[in-house]
C-alpha cells in the first residue's frame, strides 16, 4: 500500500552525512534556510495578492533543515521567528504557528519514521495544533471570518482533514526537492 511504504534510505543517508560536515558549514546552511524561509513569509506583506501564494512556501526551508538535523531545524525555526521580527512582524503570528510547525514537524517525522503515513500524520498534527491555538486559545482568525472562534466538533474535523491533505502534499514536495538537492547535500 502507498502510504504504508517506507521511505527511501537515502534521507538516513543524508541524515549521517551532514553529521560529518564542519560545524561551521552547518550553521551557514541553518542560516541560509532561515533567511529563505523568512523572505518567503513575509512576500505576503510585501507583495499583496501574488504574496499569498509564496508564503506557505516558508515551510520547504524549515522542513529541509529539520529533515537533516532536528537541533539545526528548531535552530533555523526560531531564527526564522526573529528575522520576521525585523522585516514583517505582521507575521509573526502566523509562521511559528503554522507553515514554520509543519516543516518542523515533518521534518522531525522523516527523522523518527520510516512510513509516509506516520510523518504525514506527525505533519499534519502539529499544524492542526498550531491552527487550533491561533483560533480557540489566542482567538485570532487564521482560517478568516468563515470559520467562528466558538469551538466546533465539525471545525476540528475540517481542519484535521485540511492539515492531513496539506500534510500529505509537503511530505511528497520534501521528498521532491531532497532528490534534486541530494548532491550538493552530500
Amino acid at each position: 500500500m502507498y502510504f504504508l511504504k517506507p521511505i527511501s534510505e537515502e534521507v538516513r543517508l543524508a541524515q549521517i552525512t551532514f553529521k560529518k560536515h564542519p560545524k561551521t558549514m552547518k550553521i551557514i546552511l541553518v542560516s541560509i534556510f532561515s533567511c529563505i524561509a523568512a523572505i518567503l513569509q513575509s512576500a505576503g506583506g510585501f507583495l499583496p495578492g501574488v504574496g499569498y501564494f509564496v508564503s506557505p512556501l516558508a515551510t520547504s526551508p524549515i522542513l529541509l533543515c529539520t529533515m537533516l538535523s532536528i537541533p539545526f531545524g528548531v535552530m533555523s525555526y526560531v531564527l526564522t521567528i526573529m528575522l520576521l521580527f525585523v522585516l514583517e512582524p505582521t507575521e509573526l503570528i502566523i509562521f511559528p504557528f503554522t507553515t514554520g510547525l509543519l516543516g518542523l514537524g515533518i521534518g522531525a517525522a522523516f527523522y523518527f519514521f520510516k512510513k509516509r503515513l506516520s510523518m504525514i500524520f506527525s505533519g499534519a498534527m502539529f499544524l492542526m495544533l498550531g491552527i487550533i491555538s491561533l483560533l480557540y486559545i489566542f482567538r485570532f482568525p487564521v482560517l478568516g471570518p468563515a470559520v467562528s472562534n466558538s469551538f466546533s466538533f465539525l471545525t476540528i474535523g475540517g481542519i484535521f482533514l485540511f492539515t492531513f491533505l496539506y500534510s500529505w502534499l509537503w511530505v511528497e514536495i520534501a521528498l521532491t526537492i531532497f532528490k534534486r538537492i541530494k548532491s550538493i547535500i552530500r
